[in-house]
């Protein structure tokens, strides 16, 4: 990968994260201006489509079809949300872009907001990010003031905001049925997929647009320098860039914007520097926990949607998480069941009661009790739960633990032959 290439979607923008007037010198708020001017939302929406982006906060759905889908639904009452929630565990990127980058993430609001026609317009943004709320206020308020947005935005004669929703929910409430559902008071539980997609039966029932924050960041440039453009790096199916948020075993983690089809080894070797302390990789989640990890030996993977489905594996929102060869495997095990476990809801049996029993046999062989009929008994769990939830959270909780046995049975087998854990010092008197 050629160590010059130009980031598209965090170009440097001179002077303050907030600063209008900078962003503005580079082109921002051109595409906004266009789409009003022309008003056209079928001609943005054939762009996307184009362009083939594709959702940057997990499934890599087709951004265009989804959009298409609320423009052309029979009822006009319609409304749009901007999640981010951001509680996977090894993602920060939309925390990034909020951080330095607030003004190209408002104009990709504004532009979906008013392309669909909503009614009112949200940003689910997670309570903890307190700072990140005050720079994403301070720039709605340069934009307002020149009359970008608010009442009778660029002489429209039309009122549109970006309502602030602070989003008090788990992990789980990053599902969009979920932040849906908190938005109007209820309980963080996901609905049922079908019939309860948010195109189809969104906020207050209506037809919703729900985006994550890099789908959104990707839209000012996509629309201002055209599909062709946008379609120049990455691969032929997912064309663009991401940003992988890089973090574990590396001596150089952060947030790297990188061509789709990026290796693996280039991010962990040249982003991140290698692995510190002269240690190996041992095994990476290129997806984050939810994902099954690969070994040392598939570093080569490229990093796009198509290629990690195919591997058995997936992108996700790209929190990459490198484990390196000092790293206990049934430890690292336990501390993501750990989190499946606290993160359930609780709605769906098969998920409150397959997260504690994996997380409980797991803690069991970690702390040296464990029993050889113990590994039988989680990949049980795990056929029994998996594929089950109205989310994906219980499936994966069922394929971690399914992927960590496989790839490294040894370790677990260690644990119960010794009685206790390998990687950690014997107890006095243990010998």
């Amino acid at each position: 990968m050629d160590n010059a290439f130009a980031p598209r979607v965090l170009r440097e923008v001179k002077g303050e994260p907030g600063d209008i007037e900078a962003y503005r010198q580079q082109g921002g708020y051109e595409a906004w201006v266009q789409c009003v001017t022309k008003n056209d939302p079928h001609a943005i929406i054939a762009q996307l489509k184009e362009a083939h982006l594709r959702g940057r906060g997990g499934a890599g759905f087709p951004t265009g079809l989804k959009w298409d889908k609320v423009v052309n639904h029979r009822v006009k009452e319609r409304y749009f949300v901007c999640n981010a929630g951001e509680h996977e565990p090894g993602t920060f990127k939309d925390r990034y872009l909020l951080r330095h980058h607030p003004h190209q993430l408002l104009e990709g609001c504004l532009i979906a907001a008013y392309t669909i026609g909503a009614k009112a317009a949200y940003i689910y943004l997670n309570h903890e990010f307190s700072e990140e709320r005050a720079i994403f206020e301070r720039a709605k308020e340069q934009a307002t003031e020149q009359g970008l947005l608010g009442k009778n935005f660029l002489g429209t004669g039309l009122t549109l905001d970006i309502e602030i929703f602070d989003g008090y929910g788990s992990y789980v409430a990053g599902e969009e049925t979920a932040m849906l559902e908190s938005m109007q008071g209820r309980p963080a539980q996901p609905k049922q997929k079908p019939p309860f997609y948010p195109t189809e039966f969104g906020l207050h029932g209506k037809p919703t647009l729900v985006n994550n924050v890099e789908t959104l960041s990707n839209i000012p440039q996509l629309l201002r320098n055209g599909p062709e453009w946008f379609r120049q790096v990455g691969t032929s199916t997912t064309p663009g860039t991401m940003l992988f948020s890089l973090s574990g075993a590396v001596n150089r983690p952060g947030v790297y914007e990188l061509p789709l089809g990026t290796s693996i080894r280039h991010l962990i070797e040249i982003c991140g520097q290698g692995v510190p302390n002269g240690h190996g990789v041992k095994a990476v989640f290129p997806g984050g926990p939810s994902f099954s990890m690969v070994g040392a030996d598939q570093l080569d993977l490229p990093m796009d949607f198509d290629s990690l489905k195919k591997a058995g594996t997936g992108l996700g929102s790209a929190g990459v998480i490198v484990v390196d060869d000092a790293t206990c495997m049934v430890e690292q095990t336990l501390k993501f069941s750990g989190f499946f476990e606290r993160e359930s809801c609780g709605q769906c049996p098969p998920c409150r009661i397959g997260t504690q029993e994996l997380a409980i046999l797991m803690r069991k062989i970690e702390d040296g009790s464990g029993e050889e009929r113990d590994l039988a008994k989680l990949l049980q769990i795990c056929g029994f739960v998996k594929g089950t939830g109205f989310c994906t959270l219980v499936t994966g909780a069922a394929v971690l633990v399914q992927n960590s046995l496989r790839l490294f049975r040894h370790e677990f087998e260690d644990h119960i032959r010794l009685g206790r854990c390998p990687f950690k010092p014997v107890p006095v008197g243990a010998e």
